[in-house]
């Protein structure tokens, strides 16, 4: 799979006449090939992806719609570049402003023939609606997760520890068939759970609120999960906090349709946190788009006045945090529909009691 046509189709109705792809997520979404190297330039009616010698062979059998080019050192990609600009009487050329690095900046501007035109939006844009094959890989890879959350599940005990758990879980997801982690796993109990985004620790699991946030990769495509489960039994207090993390996830998720803004997805799931005495608990976003990469664009989050798109994915991970005391988070991953959404994710949402 790749966005090469889809590309093409933006720089045509652009200011620019061609667009250079450096960034690694970017170059995957344009050529569909996984690589630590390389340069797609893709203008109307051509696209071209120089490599060098350790990525040509894989990359001349798997990337299809672009002209495959080996380069040795790294002037040879200027001159290339340049080659193509002037072969195809072109002088705007486009380029990432928020992956290119202020060095690579300055080595394009002194030695590429071009005007550099600042216009990653175009990818952005293309890539915050994602296609039904893109929807695939990503309810992929939220099946390996969901199915190596569950593996361990048996395992969780006073007796490992946080790391512990946490390398079970990415172990499980490796052995499922996920390339790798979308993010490290975010492993909290007790009263570390308090803390949104917390590491692992090489302690102890410790009775209470455990809060496990996860996902896997798969061909390149993200998952994002989080569960709260309890060690032990609930006090009133925490299944009253687990109870209106959930009605407000659910107020967010039915606030969630293409056409309404990031704001008002995440004003849904807030009215509730706060009206039920947690004004101030919840600090964090309702959700971030994501895909190739785990934080993308559109996002739902307070001020966020972008409309969400038909397409998009999104996660619905409301929280409320009680510093020194515990936490809890429960999060799907939603695809937006035309008269609302798709939650992606099948686990259970009740609260887990081990």
């Amino acid at each position: 799979m790749n966005k090469i046509r889809d590309i093409q189709r933006v720089v045509a109705n652009s200011n620019c006449d061609a667009m250079l792809i450096t960034g690694p997520s970017n170059r995957r979404y344009a050529t569909g090939f996984r690589s630590t190297a390389g340069k797609v330039l893709v203008t109307k009616d051509e696209a071209l992806f120089f490599i060098d010698s350790r990525y040509i062979e894989a990359a001349e059998e798997q990337i299809k719609d672009c002209r495959v080019m080996e380069v040795g050192k790294r002037s040879d990609y200027i001159l290339r570049i340049n080659e193509a600009m002037k072969e195809h009487g072109l002088s705007r050329l486009g380029f990432e402003y928020q992956v290119v690095t202020v060095s690579d900046y300055n080595w394009f501007s002194e030695n590429l023939e071009a005007e550099l035109i600042p216009c990653q939006e175009l990818l952005t844009g293309l890539r915050s609606v994602k296609s039904a094959d893109e929807l695939e890989l990503m309810k992929k890879a939220q099946s390996i997760a969901e199915r190596a959350f569950e593996q361990v599940l048996g395992i969780i005990s006073t007796d490992i520890t946080e790391t512990q758990l946490a390398a079970e879980l990415t172990h499980r997801m490796m052995m499922l068939g996920a390339e790798g982690c979308s993010f490290e796993p975010i492993i909290v109990s007790g009263d570390h759970s308090s803390i949104p985004h917390g590491e692992a620790e090489d302690v102890k699991l410790k009775n209470g609120f455990l809060i496990m946030d996860f996902g896997a990769r798969y061909k390149g495509y993200c998952s994002d999960t989080t569960r709260t489960l309890c060690i032990g039994k609930p006090t009133e207090e925490m299944r009253k906090v687990y109870d209106t993390v959930l009605e407000a996830q659910l107020a967010g998720i039915a606030a969630a349709k293409a056409g309404v803004t990031g704001e008002s997805i995440d004003k849904a799931a807030r009215d509730v946190i706060n009206a039920n005495g947690y004004k101030g608990a919840f600090g964090h976003a309702f959700g971030h788009s994501l895909g190739l990469d785990i934080h993308e664009n559109p996002n739902a989050a307070p001020g966020v006045k972008e409309i969400i798109p038909k397409g998009a994915v999104i996660s619905a991970e409301p929280g409320i945090y009680l510093k020194g005391k515990f936490g809890v988070r429960i999060e799907d991953v939603l695809y937006i529909t035309e008269n609302g959404s798709e939650d992606i994710t099948n686990l259970r949402k009740d609260l887990i009691i081990l």
